[in-house]
């Protein structure tokens, strides 16, 4: 998806501390999809008490993330952080097999072993640069654990929710995860220079709507680890317009971890794609069995 590449961009351009822009973000997220909830309001009341309680889990991981990824951004570089986050189909592969038994094949679990590879490269380049970096792969590294563990439930809770309703219920509790944090942490709501607050629109339209959104509509067809897959397009658009926008060049060995790391992701997807095929084709068999009642 290419429109989750331009979000690291948009974050660096603001001055907004990363906790306000993830709360606008959210906020006008939640608002531009309020004239199109109207119809999901009936569906409001068939969620049970364990779903709305999976639901502000969901929010809570979601928020983490947010605020774990945008804050790395101020360590290290985009290319470092985004490419560090696309690890997450890897953990929630991982995920799946310990909560949903999902069974990969050995070829996927190898190509989560190279991209693990990838990514402890990258880590060690950057502590050869300074502690600070290190420090933003690391934040990065927690918000692919945070939005991993926000799939497998949303994986969980679509099966019983419309993806719309879940999508904006979920962005309201986020906000709300948001305005608490800058409450406690004694941070203004107000007072931001209009730039910011064209960008916290931006944020909320560009990589929120046409990327998240977009994302859990397509669990209620796919697997969560698939879907996840399309992170791959975030850190190689945001590494490109990062050195074109910001001057921020890829080192060798961002250049070779993340060559590992799309490479295991890409070995993964394949992997996927011929199970599935294999099962579809086999499922077609047995329909067409004279034995087939």
């Amino acid at each position: 998806m290419v429109a989750i590449s331009f979000a690291p961009i948009l974050v660096r351009y603001s001055d907004a501390p990363v906790s306000v822009q993830g709360m606008y973000r959210m906020l006008f997220t939640f608002l531009l999809m309020l004239p199109f909830s109207r119809k999901q309001l009936p569906a409001v009341r068939n969620v049970s008490v364990k779903n709305w309680l999976l639901l502000v889990l969901a929010g809570l991981f979601l928020g983490l993330h947010f605020l774990l990824w945008m804050a790395s951004l101020n360590y290290t570089s985009i290319a470092s952080s985004t490419i560090i986050l696309s690890l997450e189909p890897v953990l929630v592969m991982a995920g799946a097999y310990f909560i949903y038994k999902d069974r990969s094949s050995r070829k996927a679990v190898l190509g989560m072993l190279i991209a693990l590879v990838g990514a402890v490269g990258i880590g060690f380049g950057d502590i050869g640069l300074s502690h600070r970096a290190f420090m933003g792969d690391f934040l990065s590294l927690l918000s692919a654990v945070a939005i991993a563990v926000n799939m497998l439930i949303a994986k969980k809770i679509m099966e019983q929710v419309p993806a719309y309703l879940y999508s904006w219920v979920v962005f309201g509790i986020t906000f709300c995860f948001f305005a608490g944090y800058n409450l406690v942490q004694g941070i203004p709501f107000g007072g931001y220079p209009s730039k910011d607050w064209v960008l916290f629109l931006l944020l909320a339209i560009v990589p929120t709507v046409f990327g998240h959104l977009i994302f859990n509509w397509l669990l209620t067809y796919v697997k969560a680890a698939t879907v996840s897959m399309s992170v791959l397009a975030e850190p190689v658009g945001s590494s490109i317009l990062a050195i074109f926008l910001f001057g921020e060049m890829i080192s060798s060995f961002q250049l070779a971890g993340g060559a590992l790391i799309i490479i295991g992701l890409l070995l993964y997807l394949r992997s996927e794609q011929s199970e599935a095929k294999e099962k579809t084709e086999s499922d077609v068999h047995r329909a067409d069995s004279p034995l087939a009642s």
